[in-house]
């Protein structure tokens, strides 16, 4: 008889342990991690030990998760504060690029926008640098944020002196209607930015962005946009 049959038959045959309890309490079975044998019951002892312990790591990483996300939120919270006390663009702006890398621990911010009113003094700013066709419409393409290793060439000279230290990056998208620039966050942490990580505050991060510009009075509402479709 295979043990396969065996298996089989005592599933089908539950009364079976009750006719012959005493041979079961006699049965030795080779412990699972100790060289020694072991009675039957405290076989189930180990298993349900075992048990026990995968149901307390799994409770112990799901209020990992939830401390972790409720951090998230508060950092998110004070952000939107700031971004919505911001009396202009360059304060804003300032206010975004400290709070990521203060707050976020995020060691290299850039910021890329067009399609935005602009004055004088917004022109000497970093963010107003002109960005190649390419790019930007690489960009209006994404269906959502990038998380991972790869970065364009044009990007990447973006962070200057800094570009060699960096592993892994953000490109999030900053989109109202139509898209108006492009956010990258860099970091020499290869698991910072990981392709299967979740984009959800990726994603709001880039809807704040777009109300504090428009709470400012920076849209160009006579910007011609003709965008791909997203994927």
């Amino acid at each position: 008889m295979k043990p396969e049959n065996v298996a089989h038959y005592l599933r089908k045959n539950p009364q079976f342990f009750a006719e012959y309890a005493e041979m079961l309490a006699d049965i030795r079975i080779p412990h699972p991690y100790e060289d020694r044998a072991i009675s039957l019951s405290e076989r189930q002892m180990v298993s349900l030990r075992e048990k026990n312990r995968l149901l307390q790591e799994k409770l112990h990483e799901l209020i990992s998760i939830g401390e972790n996300n409720n951090m998230i939120g508060e950092k998110m919270h004070q952000l939107t504060i700031a971004l919505m006390e911001s009396n202009s663009l360059e304060e804003m702006l300032n206010g975004l690029n400290d709070h990521l890398r203060e707050n976020f621990s995020i060691p290299q911010v850039i910021v890329r926008l067009w399609f935005l009113k602009d004055s004088p003094d917004d022109k000497r700013r970093p963010e107003f640098t002109p960005v190649s066709e390419t790019v930007r419409t690489a960009v209006e393409s994404m269906a959502k944020p990038y998380c991972g290793p790869h970065l364009t060439d044009e990007i990447k000279q973006w962070f200057g002196d800094e570009a060699p230290q960096l592993r892994s990056f953000s490109l999030i998208p900053l989109c109202r209607k139509h898209t108006f620039g492009l956010l990258v966050m860099g970091s020499p942490e290869l698991e910072r930015f990981y392709p299967d990580m979740g984009t959800l505050y990726l994603e709001r991060l880039s809807e704040l962005i777009a109300g504090a510009l428009i709470r400012l009075g920076c849209w160009n509402t006579e910007a011609q946009v003709h965008e791909l479709p997203r994927s």
